[in-house]
């Protein structure tokens, strides 16, 4: 078999395949031995009938040839697709230009393949991550929560501040009427959680016992309710001093000095490996931003939708769940689930482009020894025989999409180690932080 391909307008490639003479008749005896184990012969068992009885069968030759025809040309495509080394996106448009009657078949196949696109910029990009700095106000913060354990509660007549502790009374309706009420007396609340609705924190402050508030806001199923809140007691948090003797009874630390130091370096710790986990994907956004969403073509972005609803639906099964009950759970309608999905899939597809074009712009094309160690891997944990799957990935045309894949692979090792990391305030990381194993035996 031969095949060649033409490069056309608007990301279309057009294959003309010749498929000779004796691979043609080797479709043909295929097709007649899988048809021989389906159609009864009057004399035969199934599987026995003679190839001439077959044809016959089936009105002659031609119809057998036609059929033969049907079944292997998207096999036929498949090699064509792996011998041109093209990156096919969609179903292609085939056309048999001749060898239907008799002689070699030869068909054009018009199909659009992955585009290449620009990523302008991207030796300059600045990834935006959690900082691993540990501020004061962070650590003193933590300690503070440690001693709210022990905190107190003193009864205040000022106005209310954030922190504060006021028992309240809750009635809470739907401003249409409708549905039932909500009604809670003596609710304890912390001013600042934000516990009960939007709004209430800043409302609150300021008030005294005695006082009441109303305002509209989400209720606990979402659809706005009207509050209104009487607010009985307000209570100041007093929290114990600060003093080696508190550390030494509530904490495993013996000083204050020593606990500060502890809790630093656990904090620490914690904040780089959080920048650590995060780093990966916040560089693979920032650098399809540098894609444009209509860049991103739709028959990808369908395709990747669709996978995520499939993947959804699996498992949503697994746990016995409907699309109705995850819909009421989350809330939203099936147009909005879809249009959240599409979103998602629309970023995956501008993430796989960029990948793509970072490899081409850093010639990071893997070599046949890194794809064929990557055949081996994925092989091993698939547990099969790497030659089953080199098998497959020809004549399922995905050579050159596993090729691609090892290569985004090395991009993205390239992308975290180039990248310049910045935290919310636009100050620079030291990348050699990042690079530092946290867990505890290598701290030891």
């Amino acid at each position: 078999m031969r095949a060649t391909s033409n490069t056309l307008e608007n990301n279309h490639v057009r294959l003309v395949v010749e498929v000779d003479e004796i691979e043609l008749a080797e479709a043909i005896e295929h097709t007649a031995k899988h048809l021989s184990n389906e159609i009864s012969v009057k004399g035969f068992r199934k599987g026995k009938a003679p190839r001439s009885l077959i044809e016959a069968r089936l009105g002659g030759a031609s119809v057998l040839r036609s059929e033969a025809i049907r079944e292997s040309l998207s096999d036929f495509y498949a090699t064509a697709v792996a011998d041109t080394l093209i990156d096919p996106i969609g179903q292609p448009d085939v056309t048999i230009t001749s060898g239907e009657e008799e002689g070699a078949l030869v068909f054009e196949a018009n199909v659009e393949v992955r585009p290449e696109v620009s990523i302008d910029g991207y030796r300059d990009l600045r990834v935006t991550i959690p900082s691993p700095d540990v501020s004061d106000e962070e650590l003193e913060g933590q300690i503070n929560r440690l001693r709210d354990t022990d905190a107190v509660l003193n009864d205040v007549d000022r106005p209310i501040i954030t922190g504060d502790v006021v028992t309240l009374d809750i009635h809470a309706k739907d401003p249409a009427g409708e549905g039932d009420p909500l009604d809670v007396e003596d609710y304890v609340y912390t001013v600042g959680s934000g516990i009960i609705t939007e709004g209430v924190d800043e409302l609150i402050v300021g008030l005294r016992a005695g006082e009441t508030l109303s305002l509209i806001g989400p209720g606990p199923a979402g659809p706005p309710m009207t509050f209104d809140l009487n607010l009985k007691v307000v209570k100041e948090r007093i929290l114990p001093e600060l003093t080696d003797e508190w550390v030494k009874e509530s904490t495993e630390y013996e000083t204050v000095e020593a606990m500060r130091d502890g809790m630093l370096d656990q904090m620490r710790r914690m904040k780089i490996v959080e920048a650590q986990m995060s780093r990966r994907d916040a560089a693979l956004m920032a650098l399809s931003d540098l894609v444009a969403e209509e860049d991103a073509p739709e028959v990808l972005v369908d395709s990747e939708t669709n996978e995520r609803l499939q993947d959804l639906g699996q498992r949503l099964a697994q746990q016995k769940l409907s699309f109705e009950t995850f819909m009421q759970v989350t809330n939203q309608t099936p147009d909005q689930l879809l249009e959240t999905l599409r979103t998602d899939a629309r970023r995956a597809v501008r993430v796989d482009l960029a990948m793509r074009a970072l490899v081409k712009a850093e010639g990071l094309e893997p070599s046949d020894e890194e794809i064929d160690e990557e055949l081996v891997n994925t092989a091993q944990a698939m547990n099969v025989d790497p030659e089953v799957l080199r098998k497959n990935l020809r004549e399922t045309g995905r050579v050159v999409s596993f090729s691609s894949e090892v290569g985004k692979m090395k991009a993205s090792k390239w992308l975290i180690e180039n990248a310049m990391y910045i935290d919310g305030a636009g100050v620079e990381i030291n990348k050699s932080l990042l690079e530092k194993d946290q867990s505890d035996d290598a701290n030891a």
